[in-house]
């Protein structure tokens, strides 16, 4: 790859800061729900089986679109139909039209946060400069589900709640707005021939892309960690709202510990960049080491970080305790941060270079999945057992992720 020119590295650091405000609509998204579940539930007179309809919806949409984007990738746009659907979602649901209009618009944006989810990591996994280090700003960006906890809490308390939902449509539409203006509607080839990366290698068999990706195990091991992850983040970011309000008695602004989680999110993607790279160690010799050094330290660390987590999540159950709780909860958001970039890292380094756009695109829009069934099965599991049931779910999910992790091969596939 030839040395950029100051013109390409100044487009090269557009392009990111607006793949970024991408994932902060995303996070923002992720961060609304939980704060306005409580009202959701009073103003339609809904049970807790019935108001996860929502995360049904939501995730007959992220299946969909994980679908749609295998299809979709390099014959539309950049973000062109992705971000129309979270344009009309919104839409609908600042209207607070009746529950089965409501729930529609749940799917059509989670049609639109798949392809998004998809587009932005297969962008950043691309990218040959520091792809590691982007990919934790990128999910670190998904701050958003940091400030919609504080501005979703303030709605849930008015009248007026679903006007919070034409807070997201703003952000929706600047966002959609900033990726016609700097990606012209252009494919992610095209775009990164803009910076001067010429496209990728390419492969030689005559099988299709899409049969490609899914024939292999290690993408749908990665697919299924990713939406056990995705579903605990959530489910942490959503439930442990009504979790805190039911049992450990905590008033309106219970709403702020969600913020505490994503906050917790944020700070370990970035902050916790140094910890992944010093969890091996063999001693870097080349940049083969140095490559081997990466893959088997994030592997490792991920593990630490997947017991720490469970440990945190056990005090958050057995303490009865609302500071202790929503000081664990806020941790557990700084553990759980980095296992999805080293996911999506891992991913780049096991498969064939060819399938890594398209098979980071499934992994993450199948993933996306998780953010509504998990939420759906805790809401499901607590009409007969009580919300007090969400703590013995979450960490079983831990434990199953970490399962997963172990079985993701640590070796890039042999290709002929």
């Amino acid at each position: 790859m030839k040395a950029q020119t100051k013109r390409q590295r100044l487009r090269a650091r557009v392009q990111f800061a607006t793949v970024c405000g991408s994932m902060y609509l995303a996070g923002w998204n992720d961060g609304t729900t939980g704060p306005l579940l409580p009202r959701i539930q009073e103003v339609y007179d809904l049970n807790f089986t019935i108001v996860s309809l929502i995360f049904v919806f939501a995730c007959v949409g992220f299946l969909s679109g994980a679908f749609a984007n295998l299809y979709l990738n390099g014959r539309f746009g950049f973000g062109k139909v992705r971000s129309a659907c979270q344009v009309i979602a919104y839409a609908i649901e600042a209207g607070a039209l009746p529950f089965p209009a409501f729930v529609l618009g749940y799917a059509i944006n989670g049609f639109g946060m798949a392809l998004q989810d998809a587009q932005s990591n297969g962008y950043v996994a691309s990218l040959k400069d520091s792809p590691e280090v982007k990919m934790g700003i990128l999910h670190a960006v998904s701050a958003g589900a940091l400030s919609s906890p504080l501005v979703a809490t303030q709605f849930a308390q008015l009248s007026h709640w679903s006007f919070h939902y034409l807070c997201s449509l703003g952000v929706a539409f600047i966002n959609i707005v900033s990726l016609i203006v700097v990606f012209g509607l252009k494919t992610q080839d095209e775009c990164l021939a803009q910076i001067g990366q010429p496209a990728g290698e390419k492969g030689t068999s005559e099988k299709s892309q899409f049969r490609q990706i899914l024939r292999l195990r290690e993408v749908h091991l990665l697919a299924f960690f990713i939406l056990i992850y995705v579903g605990v983040e959530v489910t942490m970011g959503g439930w442990m709202v009504t979790y805190i309000i039911d049992v450990r008695g905590g008033g309106p602004s219970s709403g702020y510990i969600s913020s505490g989680f994503f906050g917790g999110l944020m700070i370990g993607r970035v902050g916790l960049l140094w910890v992944n790279k010093k969890a091996s160690p063999y001693p870097v010799l080349s940049m083969q080491h140095r490559s081997q050094r990466s893959q088997v330290g994030e592997r490792r660390v991920l593990f630490i970080y997947a017991i720490l987590a469970i440990g945190l999540q056990l005090v958050v159950w057995l303490v009865p305790s609302l500071i202790g709780a929503g000081v664990a909860v806020s941790i557990i958001g700084v553990i759980l941060g980095p296992m999805y970039p080293i996911a999506m890292n891992h991913t780049v380094r096991i498969l064939p270079e060819w399938l890594v756009t398209g098979s980071i695109g499934w992994i993450a829009g199948f993933g996306q999945a998780g953010s509504a069934l998990l939420p759906f099965l805790t809401g499901a599991i607590a009409s007969g057992a009580g919300i007090k049931s969400l703590q013995p779910f979450l960490v079983s999910m831990m434990a199953f992720m970490t399962v997963l992790w172990a079985l993701v091969p640590r070796t890039a596939r042999r290709t002929e």
